[in-house]
């Protein structure tokens, strides 16, 4: 498949990736706009989605997240979520000025932390036809406090506010593992099937992944809310795939999110967890969100 490397401007940061061409287009194709989640580059499974959006005939853009991966930005390492989600629509105004592209089909496509992102963008921008969310996060506040338990909320906010003070006082910022082999030890993505995934896919596919975010990462996922912008989507189309065991991103989280969203919509829901969407699971999460694009973004 004829991938290219692409690089394009957010506002003075150079963001950069891969743009694949629609298999078997004579003329302007729907566009796919793609990241990854948190703190996870594009080599860690995007490229299969991509290669299967373009199999179907649409344009798929990936890149990675600023401050991760190939693209630029500083903090290294750490997830604004704001940050990203501009990105995202920087990645869309680019994507229109490709020749391939036409500009009244774009989708954006996201999963986990930036299947979040894309329900926000999918509200705020019109220029967006279709949205598929992928094991979302869709509530930063309730995803925490089901990851961390009650007792050890406290220490965090200690830690946060030490971070705030030495950051003002000119210290770099603290750093914290995504994720860790113990459950219980400091981490931002503190379960088994984090650990499992992150590290083994680091290994065989993304050398350029690391095992660090600042932690005022964590702090920012904890006042992020995408669940808030849902029912704005409409009448823009949203496909939701959560999974039925996710206990990164809670399926019931989701799925009560998914109930405030207004038509247009369809959730579906995938077998096994988190991550199994990515490997074992991906024909059947990657197929229909390749048929919700074809559907919804016909010329």
């Amino acid at each position: 498949m004829a991938r290219r490397d692409i690089e394009f401007n957010a506002e003075g940061v150079t963001l950069r990736g891969w743009f694949y061409p629609a298999d078997g287009a004579t003329g302007t194709a729907p566009t796919i706009v793609m990241a990854h989640g948190y703190s996870a580059v594009k080599e860690m499974y995007l490229d299969r989605y991509a290669e299967h959006f373009a199999a179907g005939g649409l344009n798929a853009l990936v890149f990675d997240n600023r401050n991760f991966g190939a693209s630029d930005g500083e903090p290294r390492q750490e997830i604004d979520p704001w940050a990203q989600v501009r990105d995202y629509r920087h990645a869309i105004t680019y994507a229109t000025t490709l020749t391939e592209t036409d500009g009244n089909r774009i989708g954006v496509w996201g999963s986990s932390y930036s299947g979040g992102h894309v329900l926000v963008v999918a509200a705020i921008d019109r220029r967006v036809k279709a949205v598929v969310s992928q094991v979302p996060l869709v509530s930063g506040h309730d995803n925490l406090r089901a990851l961390v338990r009650a007792d050890f909320l406290d220490g965090f906010r200690e830690m946060f506010d030490a971070d705030r003070l030495a950051r003002f006082q000119g210290d770099p910022p603290a750093m914290v593992p995504v994720v860790a082999e113990d459950p219980l030890a400091p981490s931002a993505l503190p379960t088994p099937d984090s650990w499992q995934w992150f590290t083994e896919t680091g290994k065989t596919r993304a050398p350029s992944w690391k095992n660090e975010v600042t932690l005022r990462s964590v702090e920012m996922l904890a006042e992020y809310e995408p669940a808030s912008y849902i029912a704005h989507i409409a009448p823009t189309p949203l496909l939701m795939l959560p999974a039925r065991k996710d206990v990164l991103t809670p399926t019931e989280l989701a799925i009560g999110a998914y109930e405030k969203a207004r038509e247009p919509k369809k959730l579906r829901l995938l077998p096994g967890g988190h991550f199994d969407a990515y490997v074992k699971g991906f024909d059947v999460s990657s197929g229909p969100a390749r048929d919700w694009f074809l559907e919804h973004l016909a010329p």
